[in-house]
Parts: structure tokens; sequence; C-alpha cells
């Protein structure tokens, strides 16, 4: 059995797909760009502040599993532009303790959804 993890807190999927699925206490969060869910707009005033809204909508929908990102294992990182890299790391380090941050990957791609420079997922676990 699985439990489809949804809020309003955060964007609406694109597609055929949910914003989280829980498996018994393994949460798996798709990848969330900088939509605001109360807009439902992009943003697009720059990769900083996509960075922080696609983890406002992560951290919307770690809340509505009762979760937070402590309970987080694995993140994935998907940008536009590597040269980004050091301003996103900035603004994804201010939500974890370096001790006992996730495991993670990050990754330069050629094209994300809606042309946006930042995409993460994450799994969790309780």
């Amino acid at each position: 059995m699985k439990t489809i993890i949804n809020t309003d807190n955060a964007p609406a999927p694109l597609g055929p797909y949910n914003q989280a699925v829980l498996k018994a206490d393994t949460l798996y969060i798709s990848g969330q760009i900088a939509i605001n869910p109360e807009t439902n707009q992009l943003i697009t005033s720059g990769v900083e502040d996509e960075a922080r809204q696609v983890m406002k909508n992560l951290d919307a929908v770690l809340k509505a599993a009762s979760m937070t990102f402590e309970n987080v294992v694995k993140s994935s990182i998907f940008l536009n532009n590597m040269a980004d890299f050091a301003k996103i790391n900035v603004i994804y380090g201010s939500y974890f303790d370096e001790k006992t941050a996730p495991a993670r990957e990050t990754v330069a791609v050629d094209t994300l959804p809606k042309n946006v420079n930042i995409e993460i997922s994450m799994i969790a676990v309780r």
C-alpha cells in the first residue's frame, strides 16, 4: 500500500504524478520547481529566488507528511547551469545541519520543466 501526499501549500503537479508518495516510513518527493502555490506563478526573478521557492515547496510537502528536513536522507538537485552551484548550495545548506545533512547529488541538465534554473527532489524517512 502507498499513501499519496498532496498539499495546497505546494504547487499542483504539472502532469500524471503526485507531489509525494509515502510507502511504509519512506517519503518520495517529486521534483519541485519554483512555482508559488498561492499564485500558481513561476518565480523568474533569479536563481536564488527560485531556490528559495523550491525549498519552501519541499518544506510544505514534508510538513504534509508530518516530516521536516531532518527526515531527508537523499536529495537530487538538477541545475540548468552548474555555474549557479555555489549560490544554490548556500540556500540549500541553510535548511540542514552539516553534520546530519542528507546524501546528495547535483547535476547540470540541458533543460528543465518550464525552462526553470533548478529542480530538487527528495527522499525522507520517519
